[in-house]
Formats: structure tokens, sequence, C-alpha cells
């Protein structure tokens, strides 16, 4: 799967339960365009120990294979989020503002 959107957290650290290993882990909005104009929301976790060069607000394309990750939430209701297992993180471009603002 691949998906093009706005990073909407920085990424965090975490270590893995199960094996200890470390990854990286982000919420990205993928915007639509037509008639569904709300974001669809993803957390997606980079399996690798290097920390990612994404940014907040960046543009990026994320490929990876996408599972639904269910959970009980604080209230102990069960919930769920679209997670993709990424192998790849890419910028595509820069937040609109910082580009402007490094022209002037």
């Amino acid at each position: 799967m691949q998906v093009f959107a706005n990073v909407a957290t920085q990424p965090e650290r975490k270590t893995s339960k199960s094996t200890g290993k470390a990854y990286y882990e982000f919420r990205v909005a993928e915007s639509q365009r037509g008639v569904d104009t709300q974001p669809t929301w993803y957390t997606c976790r980079v399996m690798k120990e290097a920390k990612p060069e994404l940014d907040k607000g960046d543009f990026v394309k994320v490929t990876g294979k996408l599972k639904a990750d269910f959970y009980l939430s604080r209230e102990g209701k069960p919930t769920g989020t679209l997670l993709i297992i990424a192998f790849e993180a890419a910028k595509i471009a820069r937040p609109q503002a910082l580009s402007v603002a490094e022209e002037g």
C-alpha cells in the first residue's frame, strides 16, 4: 500500500515489547479531493532503528502493509486505528510555510 499524506505528529522512538527492537511511530493524514473531503488518518510504524528524517507538516510517501490495530481505550471501550507497517517513509516536500520563509 502507498499513501501520500502530511505528517501530523513528530516521529517518536518506541521499543517492541516482543522483540526488544526499536522502531519509530507517527500519525499521518491523507487528504481527499472530491466528495469525501475528510482526511483518512493512519498510524505509521517505521521498523528501523534509524530516525526518519521527517518533521510535523512534511508531505510524505509511505509504503508498507496496511493493518487494522484494535485495542481497548482508556475508558475500556474497544477501538482501533489504521496502521501502516512501513518499510519506506520518504519526504516529498517541505511544509509550505517554511519554503516561503526560506525564499525571502
